[in-house]
């Protein structure tokens, strides 16, 4: 296997995860501890934020209104979409019962989640489509409370049109906090009294943190953190295009790294001659979080066949992975380890985060090896449920007797051992031998 690094990165996710694991153990301390006015005082700390945490109905309604009517028409367009494709998935699984013998009966339940906690990010962007893709799902699933949390942009709160697309996907609850106070206020069910089961959504190294040190109290999604892109390249490809795809997400922040993975030199030498440019060409805040996420976690690698590329992008496990090659059904059945896979030239990652209807909050750091994207799945519980017949409990409490004496569990046997001898009384039983210590 040849694999060369034409630019290698400076920092990894590990860096910036360690920078934020004790800042994150102290705040989530403090708010267990003070409860509301911790995430109050952090509020007005960290977001300058002093105003009302739980948003009325009337202010979300008063705030939609300064959304343009273009605006919320693409919104109320995307929120479709999203929910669309999460009623698909709700439809893939179902409730079933399987008779595995005579008497036994044995079942799945769907049950969704009772209260869902959705974050949506603020600070350098409006994340208006994290909005409905956390709720929307959540909803599309059955989950009957719904609870917002997205940071304040200036001094009025919640960016409108991040408000519109939350009402829209159904919120039930929205709350004007951002960072490690929101998925703390979640978790505990501050300001509304409904603990969430379940935390969702993207954020920054602290949010991400913050989910994973909660998680076990709560459930989490999946460890999403800073935004991370991918892009498979041959000869085929476009250098322009794939140059801008790259670039289109690191302007998410500056740790959130872009990747060529490329068969063939020149193709990846126009990529790496191109980036810098059309990162200048940014406006001031794209341009520093690109810039910076090109310089420190930027990485081209040059592979001399398709089958190293997938080794290579497999161990990469990247959250969004494009593919800008020939045989585009090859790479689809080759392919193991991604968030989302976005294939051929047409298919870019930015359609998928706002429109397309998949969901974009998806796994990053490589935990794409283990976890897939938020699904309406998240949200259900796919709990087991039995019944038997008498008749048909008899070998199945054999079987059960013998085995838990085998493994020392004198009390298991004997849970079984009570049964046989009511429902067959004078029936003559091999039960195993007693557990005698």
């Amino acid at each position: 296997m040849a694999v060369q690094y034409l630019k290698r990165a400076s920092r990894t996710a590990e860096d910036t995860t360690a920078e934020a694991r004790p800042i994150v153990e102290t705040m989530l301390a403090d708010i267990a501890a003070r409860g509301e006015q911790s995430v109050r005082d952090y509020a007005a700390r960290l977001d300058r934020w002093e105003g009302e945490i739980l948003v009325s109905a009337e202010e979300a309604d008063r705030r939609a209104a300064e959304v343009p009517a273009a605006l919320r028409q693409d919104i109320d367009y995307a929120v479709d979409r999203v929910r669309r494709f999460a009623e698909a998935q709700r439809d893939s699984v179902r409730d079933f019962a399987v008779e595995i013998s005579p008497g036994v009966v044995a079942g799945q339940k769907l049950v969704p989640m009772g209260v869902a906690g959705c974050y949506v990010p603020a600070g350098r962007y409006a994340h208006i489509a994290s909005a409905y893709m956390g709720v929307a799902t959540a909803k599309a699933a059955g989950v009957p409370t719904v609870i917002a949390c997205s940071g304040p942009r200036g001094p009025a709160g919640i960016h409108p049109a991040v408000l519109y697309a939350l009402r829209r996907a159904g919120a039930d609850a929205i709350l004007t906090l951002g960072g490690v106070q929101a998925i703390a206020a979640l978790a505990h069910g501050l300001f509304t009294g409904k603990p969430a089961d379940i935390v969702v959504g993207p954020g920054n190294k602290f949010v991400a943190e913050a989910k994973r040190q909660i998680y076990g109290k709560v459930g989490i999604d999946v460890f999403a953190g800073p935004s991370e892109v991918a892009v498979i390249a041959d000869a085929t490809a476009d250098a322009e295009m794939v140059a801008v795809d790259l670039v289109a997400q690191m302007e998410h922040g500056h740790e959130s790294p872009g990747w060529l993975i490329a068969t063939d030199r020149a193709l990846a030498e126009a990529v790496m001659q191109r980036v810098p440019a059309l990162v200048a060409a940014l406006p001031p805040t794209a341009r520093d979080a690109a810039a910076a996420a090109w310089r420190d976690f930027g990485e081209v690698v040059l592979c001399d066949t398709r089958d190293e590329a997938v080794l290579v992008s497999d161990q990469y496990c990247c959250e969004h992975l494009q593919v800008q090659a020939a045989d585009l059904d090859w790479w689809l059945a080759n392919l193991r380890n991604y968030g989302s896979l976005f294939l051929g030239e047409e298919t870019t990652v930015a359609f998928g985060d706002k429109a397309t209807g998949p969901n974009h909050i998806l796994p990053t750091k490589s935990a794409g090896r283990y976890s897939a994207g938020l699904s309406v799945h998240k949200f259900l519980k796919p709990l087991s449920w039995q019944r038997m017949t008498r008749d048909g409990s008899r070998d199945v409490a054999l079987a059960t007797a013998r085995i838990s004496r085998a493994e020392g569990m004198e009390a298991h046997a004997r849970s079984a051992d009570i049964r046989l001898a009511r429902y067959f009384p004078g029936a003559n039983f091999d039960l195993g031998e007693p557990v005698s210590n």
